[in-house]
């Protein structure tokens, strides 16, 4: 590489810096707060009551009705935390598999939505989405999945007795998620600002554009969903935010875009780890790719209906 190339590098390096750090504190302070909240519920016994009352919901689709604990706990946390249940619970693959299609769609909820909401889209529009996604995939995949296998069960023991053992497990595993989240978080950041100093988005974008184009959405959006399925919304936040707030994609475009992966994203590591459990990745993937697929279009003529509906109203 050349000396000007360097000099490229290095500024760009130096230029989203600035930007990078402020995301990474703000995605911190809310991956900490909820972290902490959904901990001490689980402690002082408030979530078994939270699935107690989802338990008859989750009977409409054919779940039993501690399956609602897992939903719960990955709902307002992480995939992780949905594991840590799962692993408690003795169900059957099928049951396992409709739980983690469900849980793959709205997973810690409020700090992904905090990131939808950053890059233009409408918080209330993308919780509402996610949400009914969930339970619609997980009453559409209880009528036409076979029927159930071998139940698997792998007890997990209790991790801590006292408050302060409880506190101190989360402090450890919260600095690991930080320190792990910091170092992605500047890396992708780093990436990206190289492959678009250097044209390899612009590249990139030609080549996903067939695929890009089945699902509907605009080649612009390529390298962000490459991040995002493959390492997540939370992981992949500063990325998006800068390449919305740079107008490098129109708020049109990012719609599109957090539609499809509101449901459709972190293809790698959390589709693996549920697959760990006794989840069937097949069956994880393709509902999910399919039900993005008719999102998407589903808001595409919703967009050209409200243009048509403006423009004559005018």
């Amino acid at each position: 590489m050349d000396l000007s190339a360097l000099n490229r590098a290095f500024s760009s390096i130096k230029e989203i810096m600035p930007k990078t750090l402020k995301t990474c504190l703000w995605l911190i302070r809310i991956t900490v707060s909820i972290t902490l909240a959904v901990q001490l519920l689980e402690y002082f016994k408030i979530l078994p009551y939270i699935s107690d009352f989802l338990g008859p919901v989750f009977s409409i689709i054919g779940l039993p009705g501690e399956a609602s604990l897992a939903f719960v706990s990955g709902y307002f946390v992480n995939v992780y935390s949905a594991i840590a249940v799962i692993a408690t619970l003795n169900l059957d693959v099928r049951t396992i598999t409709i739980l983690s299609v469900m849980i793959l769609c709205a997973h810690n909820m409020i700090a992904e939505t905090a990131v939808q909401k950053k890059t233009g889209s409408s918080a209330v529009r993308m919780v509402i989405v996610r949400t009914l996604s969930a339970f619609i995939l997980g009453f559409v995949l209880n009528l036409i999945m076979p029927e159930a296998t071998a139940a698997i069960h792998i007890k997990v023991e209790a991790a801590y007795s006292t408050f302060g053992e409880m506190m101190q497990l989360w402090l450890i595993k919260t600095l690991k998620l930080v320190l792990l989240m910091s170092i992605l978080i500047f890396t992708l950041s780093i990436v990206q600002r190289l492959l678009s100093e250097f044209g390899v988005i612009r590249w990139l974008s030609k080549f996903m554009r067939p695929v890009l184009a089945i699902f509907g959405l605009p080649a612009k959006t390529s390298f962000l969903w490459i991040v995002a399925n493959t390492l997540g919304l939370a992981y992949g936040a500063a990325v998006m935010i800068d390449e919305t707030e740079s107008g490098k994609i129109t708020k049109e475009d990012v719609d599109l875009l957090n539609h499809h992966i509101g449901i459709s994203h972190s293809n790698l590591e959390d589709v693996i780890l549920l697959g760990s459990v006794g989840a069937l990745i097949w069956w994880m993937l393709a509902a999910r790719w399919i039900f993005a697929f008719l999102l998407v279009w589903e808001f595409r003529l919703e967009m050209a209906i409200r243009k048509k509906f403006f423009t004559f109203a005018g």
